[in-house]
């Protein structure tokens, strides 16, 4: 089957955002980017890119308010994650994560979007709780597998890649993948795409160091607390990092 690759839009949450990724200016890259990267560099026509994720979003603003503004934006290509954040809440329904991630997919292809569903890597082996979080993201892994395969969805299972849980392909914090994860992440789009991964932009970046002590749980941990106690989300005033399809330059 031959996919149309010209226009693609991205939606999720951190993930999706690039977050772990960081530029010298502030801004974030990540996996989807590079994946746009890889599309232009493989195509012989122009190709654009959205990106609609917004960091901290559980997936019912996801499958609703990211996939509606996706689709008004016609692609041809679109990916979909969600629901590493829900799955980190005391209380998660993962027949309800996986309902809904059927739906938005469903839905877009009913729209005439070839979809990507990337699943996220496991971080579970170096973050507290690890294990109460692994058992669900299981879970939730099976269900969405027992739903495939279906026609226009690309599946690319991030969570099954044993080497992306290694701690180094993870940021600081050890929640978010850091360069050399988004990295491998785009690869494992691309192949799953049939398109030759282009080479990094920025290669030769480094793993960073990771801080195992109580100044790891003050600067990560405890925020990440604070704001579910509170109802915050990191994501919280934040807009698409690019709103509209641009061309990939």
């Amino acid at each position: 089957m031959s996919i149309d690759l010209t226009s693609y839009v991205a939606i999720g949450d951190s993930f999706s955002e690039g977050v772990g990724d960081d530029l010298p200016d502030g801004r974030v890259r990540g996996w989807a980017d590079l994946v746009a990267f890889g599309l232009a560099s493989a195509s012989t026509t122009p190709v654009t890119y959205a990106n609609l994720a917004i960091r901290g979003r559980l997936l019912a603003p996801i499958v609703s308010g990211q996939l509606d503004a996706a689709l008004a934006l016609a692609p041809a290509l679109m990916s979909i994650n969600g629901g590493g954040n829900d799955i980190m809440r005391p209380r998660v329904s993962i027949t309800g994560v996986a309902d809904q991630l059927e739906t938005a997919v469903d839905r877009a292809v009913a729209n005439g979007v070839h979809v990507i569903l990337v699943s996220g890597a496991d971080p579970t082996r170096h973050i507290p709780l690890g294990s109460f979080v692994r058992a669900r993201g299981d879970q939730l892994a099976a269900s969405i597998r027992d739903r495939l395969p279906k026609q226009h969805v690309t599946f690319v299972d991030n969570w099954a890649d044993a080497e992306l849980g290694r701690l180094h392909y993870w940021s600081r914090d050890k929640l978010h993948l850091n360069p050399i994860g988004h990295a491998r992440v785009a690869g494992n789009v691309l192949a799953a795409l049939g398109v030759e991964s282009a080479d990094d932009p920025r290669p030769g970046i480094p793993a960073v160091a990771h801080e195992h002590t109580a100044a790891y749980w003050r600067r990560y941990v405890l925020p990440w607390i604070g704001r579910r106690l509170t109802g915050r989300s990191s994501g919280d005033n934040r807009e698409p990092k690019i709103a509209t399809l641009q061309p990939v330059k």
